[in-house]
């Protein structure tokens, strides 16, 4: 089975490429570096021909409200008319826990009118929920760091490898369209702020960690269950005790 991979050279792209190569799949990563830019079009119609399956896990280069909105909305618009064009079966995209519950998180709305264009579209679908990865800690601390102290509300948190979200969306892509939402999350869950300061002194980092429940994340102040998913979410199998003792290569 041709299954195109948008966004395949990415820290999930490449992971999902790999494991759908590794089941027998003919996994083609598509992105600007392959020649393929879902903004322009360009690309697009050759590497679709075949296709079966197109998994979308791209993400937008800027985290700016208007700029991630306009990003995911081009995007998606240009890559399901190609689907549909081309006859692909089965649209898997990529996704994150709470899109749908934190409107004031621009970047929020713009997964959400992504998955909106996704619902509305004659192709058929599949739709995966991450919670937030092990690997984006560093930057998270670093965006709530304040006069050194790293400030974050004491919410509920789920985090998950990397590695577990590309074998989602693999199995998802291989799998009957849902035309529904899954939620995968990690197994062991924390609190913001303890799992932050668990991990940065995991690897060395000194910085102190504060609860402070009017810290904001991505602009917005979090509910206590924004960042978790519902319980029949479907858990990694990736605990971070055992994720952080994996060379720094491989938990990049």
């Amino acid at each position: 089975m041709k299954i195109v991979v948008i966004g395949g050279t990415g820290r999930i792209g490449s992971r999902v490429v790999a494991k759908l190569a590794e089941h027998g799949n003919e996994a083609v990563a598509a992105s600007p570096a392959t020649g393929v830019d879902t903004l322009t079009g360009q690309g697009l119609d050759g590497v679709l021909v075949g296709a079966s399956v197109v998994v979308d896990v791209s993400n937008s280069p800027s985290f700016e409200d208007a700029a991630a909105r306009s990003f995911f909305t081009t995007s998606t618009r240009n890559l399901l008319a190609a689907e549909a064009a081309a006859g692909v079966g089965h649209h898997v995209a990529l996704s994150v826990v709470g899109t749908r519950r934190t409107p004031e998180i621009g970047y929020f709305r713009a997964k959400a009118a992504q998955e909106e264009l996704i619902e509305a579209s004659p192709v058929p679908w599949s739709i995966i929920h991450a919670t937030q990865f092990f690997e984006f800690t560093a930057g998270i601390a670093d965006g709530a760091t304040v006069d050194g102290t790293v400030h974050l509300p004491p919410v509920l948190y789920q985090p998950m490898a990397a590695e577990d979200v590309a074998t989602a969306v693999a199995r998802t892509a291989v799998g009957p369209p849902t035309n529904n939402h899954v939620e995968v999350a990690g197994p062991q869950r924390y609190r913001f702020d303890e799992f932050v300061e668990l991990a940065l002194h995991a690897v060395g980092d000194p910085r102190p960690v504060v609860a402070d429940p009017h810290a904001r994340y991505f602009g917005a102040e979090l509910g206590e269950r924004t960042l978790v998913p519902e319980d029949d979410a479907l858990l990694g199998s990736t605990r971070f005790e055992d994720w952080v003792r994996r060379p720094a290569d491989v938990r990049r």
